[in-house]
């Protein structure tokens, strides 16, 4: 009889127990959800080892791979997010900047407007868990609508924002997230493979690379109004 790994954290369990289960072959995960339990280990095995993070299995629809990736970004973005909380706050980032040259404009509101960083992070990332969530965009996991591809751009575009506010602004906090997580160059490199942001706007230099500041602007997406 084929023997079952439980692949959960007990209520209660030390740190150290934490994900202290065997790894496994992706043709062995049985859940609906093996293809985020598949990217979640293979980060957890070597979070720096980015090109086999994001090499899509043979037999996984390149859509539901994307989807999939930027769900999990955005839930490892709330760490970030609850560093940031500690020194972004309305008074010394009253806007969503990124240097002095980019003003991004919230667009969780009626009409979009400028807030401060920290409640722009927050309004960035329930959204995208709400879009992520919309059953009328993603009903499935196992398939993706080509109508709902555009929409995984869209949200990268936003997200990327948190990852240039945090570099230009709070560095040394970017820094230490960085080093120990490397999610801004995995997430930067993921949106190079599958051209889901222009190459301006990809400003932070994280793969050694010269940043590609432009001209000051206000930035908002068509499609977020």
């Amino acid at each position: 009889m084929e023997q079952r790994i439980l692949r959960r954290n007990d209520p209660g369990c030390k740190k150290a127990d934490w994900y202290n289960w065997e790894t496994q072959k992706i043709d062995d995960l049985k859940s609906l959800l093996f293809i985020q339990e598949w990217i979640q280990q293979t980060i957890r095995e070597n979070y720096k080892d980015v090109d086999g993070i994001l090499k899509c299995p043979q037999g996984v629809e390149e859509g539901v791979w994307k989807y999939e990736h930027l769900r999990i970004f955005c839930m490892e973005l709330n760490r970030l997010t609850v560093g940031l909380q500690e020194e972004c706050n309305p008074a010394c980032c009253p806007q969503m900047t990124a240097t002095e040259q980019w003003i991004f404009l919230c667009a969780a509101h009626k009409n979009p407007k400028e807030c401060p960083a920290i409640d722009y992070t927050r309004h960035t990332l329930d959204s995208a868990a709400t879009l992520l969530n919309s059953y009328r965009y993603f009903p499935s996991r196992v398939r993706i609508k080509e109508s709902s591809i555009a929409k995984i751009g869209s949200i990268c575009r936003r997200v990327y924002r948190i990852f240039s506010h945090a570099y230009f602004h709070h560095r040394k906090l970017f820094d230490t997230f960085e080093e120990n997580t490397y999610l801004c160059r995995r997430f930067t490199m993921f949106v190079i493979k599958y051209s889901l942001m222009a190459p301006e706007h990809l400003i932070v230099p994280i793969l050694n690379e010269p940043s590609t500041v432009s001209s000051p602007e206000n930035v908002v997406d068509k499609d977020d109004v």
